[in-house]
């Protein structure tokens, strides 16, 4: 069964007792681990038990699928639930997973697979979609507003609550991984060292480059027409393993709120007004590059970068090309738009 929306929310507060294996995967690396770790406290409270969980990474149960179900067949020393957490899991371990659902060992063992982004077409998505005792669970980027409640529930955690214009600076800036969110929000409230609410100059002075800054470097490379500068910023977030969903996503936020300021300087406005007058407002070490972007673009070239990123992320999903490869070729060739 696959769980959307709601039914997300509402599972991982209380999991049905007749699900024995979940499939989280999704661009949103963050949020597919900040899952498996809830989903896997109600098996275990404590994740570091070494006789009641186990990790195994998704080569070695392709290489050895029998283990998977001697893993789930077997009983704790000191008693209670156990968890099997299968690390980078790929169709490559279809076949162990297809031979755990045929005969399900008896017992209450939670079984948490964490997966990237799975095709539509995915092998082992198919597969516990199908079964009877799983369920899948997408982890996808999320959106700002859908992040701001989210960041403002983290604050709350820390008992701190925000100004409306600072939850959305810290939604517009940290969109992309939840990991990434859930971190600074913690350095935020270490910042804040004693007081209530944050405001937009707290949220400025304390949410620096280790954020979601690193994603939008090749953007604005590619904005402001430096091939040196996205290259070297690609590849440096490649090799990290940065998917390239969350890129094209920065990008997509970055030409829209570049599509208003460039609307409004041709309705009158100078460069510095339109771009003060967005919401959240541009991130102050940024502003002065985000004008002159706004001075070089003309309505017509940013429409035509959007199209791009709009069908370069539709690309990413139906075909089979490698999906660093699209998000290069489009950003590269919204570089070469502003040089022309």
């Amino acid at each position: 069964m696959k769980l959307s929306g709601k039914a997300i929310d509402g599972f991982l507060r209380k999991p049905d007792p007749k699900v024995r294996a979940v499939l989280l995967f999704g661009p949103d690396a963050g949020l597919v681990k900040e899952r498996a770790e809830q989903l896997g406290r109600h098996a275990v409270p404590d994740l570091a038990d070494p006789f009641r969980v186990v990790e195994l990474f998704g080569r070695a149960v392709a290489d050895d699928p029998a283990r998977l179900s001697d893993e789930v067949a077997a009983m704790s020393f000191t008693g209670g639930r156990r968890l099997v957490r299968i690390r980078d899991a790929e169709d490559n371990t279809t076949a162990a997973f297809s031979s755990l659902f045929e005969s399900l060992p008896p017992g209450d063992t939670l079984v948490v697979a964490e997966a990237g982004d799975l095709a539509a077409r995915s092998k082992l998505r198919a597969l516990f979609e199908g079964a009877d005792a799983a369920v899948t669970i997408p982890c996808y980027v999320e959106e700002e507003a859908s992040l701001g409640r989210v960041i403002a529930d983290l604050l709350h955690e820390h008992g701190l609550s925000a100004d409306p214009d600072a939850i959305g600076f810290l939604a517009g800036n940290l969109v992309g991984d939840r990991k990434v969110a859930r971190g600074e929000v913690e350095k935020l409230a270490l910042y804040m060292m004693g007081g209530k609410r944050v405001t937009l100059d707290d949220a400025q002075a304390c949410i620096g480059d280790s954020a979601s800054m690193e994603p939008d470097e090749p953007v604005l490379a590619a904005a402001d027409g430096d091939f040196a500068g996205l290259d070297r910023a690609l590849g440096r977030l490649f090799a990290e393993g940065t998917s390239p969903v969350p890129i094209l996503r920065a990008a997509q936020r970055h030409f829209q709120r570049l599509q208003l300021a460039v609307a409004l300087t041709a309705a009158g406005k100078s460069a510095e007004a339109a771009t003060e007058s967005l919401k959240p407002p541009v991130f102050y070490k940024l502003r002065g590059r985000f004008v002159g972007q706004v001075r070089r673009w003309s309505p017509p070239l940013v429409r035509q970068a959007l199209e791009r990123l709009v069908e370069a992320e539709a690309d990413v999903k139906r075909t089979h090309m490698p999906d660093e490869t699209i998000c290069a070729r489009v950003l590269f060739q919204i570089a070469s738009m502003i040089r022309r």
